[in-house]
């Protein structure tokens, strides 16, 4: 399946469950003190956890923007390094608001990624909560004892409250969770080490693939934990580890998610992409493919590039992809904002707004990248002119300059 055919069979599904269909929100949160970005999919649904607002919709399904560069929840620097960790990703997700919970939630989880997916079920493995005694939380049997029902128990695993006990932050709605992982290694390297063993360690071809959150506290600004008003459900999956295992590749960046905005960036820079995860060509190839998707979103749904709180954040995430086209793939001109008809072409329709802001976004890149780059070369002189005066240590006062002159901290030895 393309990725636009894998978005369209999950939302499929759970409309044929009773679900509605509900749009995505902006990646910028307003209106939020504790949140920056939208971080996950129940974001927007906080409120109804909380039962602050009515439910019009006690089941509903989206696919939904999220940005992980701040606060609780940062991959900023495993981004393009990895093959698996993104700024901007999809999570497709389905929600009960007091409706259904644990036992529907992992066997429709189930159905879809075996029958409707076609997942081999010996590739999966699933976690459960093992508890946490600092806040008094015992092993979530319940949902141990719905697993038992579907998968035999070796492949059942105990998960601390780090992996199995979500939080959107600080504080807010949060509870037990139960994470389907999947291991897509070849059958010699399986029969060398259990999936088992790999689960949660960091493996990028033993990844978790959906996380079933069981919502039943609020944590307090104080730490303590209360009981909703209600139980609810909320799942996460992310669309782009989906789309990489049904298309049989081994990274994300190799699914038709990322591939388009790939073959872009190798025309514009005349380096080849050879999909290898320690080669520095290939790190920045996927660092610009991935930063101009949560950049040209940022400024589609109204967060220009700037020197303080959110906007700062996306003007960072452009400098660094900027760095890494100029240090990585010698493109010392504007380019990022190229990938931005692209990236219009394999999302506009599902997300309106980005075609809508598309020129705005392109324009705004581009202006960006020229200042940028300036900046840049004005640093780099300085930083070349120092260096033919020392020979090991470089002076505190001038590291500070530099830094002033880049505007954020750079490492000294690229």
């Amino acid at each position: 399946m393309t990725a636009k055919e894998i978005r369209k069979s999950f939302l499929e599904f759970f409309k044929n469950k009773e679900h509605e269909f509900i749009a995505s929100s902006s990646m910028v949160v307003k209106d939020d003190p504790t949140l920056m970005f939208i971080n996950a999919g129940m974001n927007q649904f906080k409120d109804m956890f909380l039962g602050n607002v009515e439910v019009k919709h006690s089941r509903v399904c989206n696919s939904q923007k999220c940005l992980r560069v701040s606060g609780k929840h940062n991959d900023l620097e495993e981004v393009g390094v990895d093959t698996y960790h993104h700024t901007m990703f999809e999570m497709l997700g389905n929600w009960s608001f007091g409706d259904y919970f644990k036992k529907e939630a992992i066997s429709w989880a189930w159905e879809f990624l075996t029958e409707v997916c076609k997942v081999e079920k010996d590739w999966l493995y699933v976690t459960v909560f093992e508890g946490a005694d600092d806040d008094g939380l015992k092993l979530d049997e319940e949902a141990f004892d719905f697993w038992k029902e579907i998968v035999s128990e070796d492949r059942i695993l105990m998960g601390n409250k780090k992996d199995n006990f979500w939080e959107m932050g600080a504080s807010g709605p949060c509870g037990p969770c139960s994470e389907i992982h999947i291991d897509i290694r070849s059958a010699e390297e399986k029969a060398k080490v259990p999936g088992a063993n790999l689960v949660n360690m960091d493996h990028p071809q033993v990844i978790e693939v959906w996380n079933l959150v069981f919502m039943e506290f609020n944590r307090l600004a104080s730490g303590e934990l209360e009981k909703l008003p209600a139980q609810h459900v909320d799942t996460g999956m992310g669309f782009e580890r989906l789309a990489m295992v049904l298309q049989g590749v081994q990274s994300n960046y190799d699914s038709d998610v990322f591939t388009p905005l790939i073959d872009k960036v190798v025309e514009l820079s005349g380096f080849k992409y050879t999909s290898q995860e320690k080669s520095e060509t290939d790190i920045a190839i996927r660092v610009v493919s991935d930063h101009v998707r949560a950049v040209a979103f940022a400024i589609a749904d109204g967060q220009m590039p700037s020197n303080t709180g959110a906007g700062y954040v996306i003007r960072r995430i452009l400098r660094r992809a900027v760095r890494y086209g100029y240090s990585k793939l010698n493109i010392s001109e504007p380019f990022i904002y190229k990938l931005v008809d692209v990236l219009g072409e394999q999302m506009g329709e599902f997300f309106p707004e980005l075609s809508k802001q598309q020129e705005l976004a392109k324009k705004v890149i581009k202006e960006e990248e020229q200042n940028f780059l300036r900046t840049l070369e004005k640093g780099i002189d300085k930083f070349n002119n120092y260096s033919k005066t020392v020979t090991e240590t470089i002076d505190g006062k001038f590291a500070f300059e530099l830094l002033d002159t880049f505007g954020f901290p750079i490492d000294l030895t690229e």
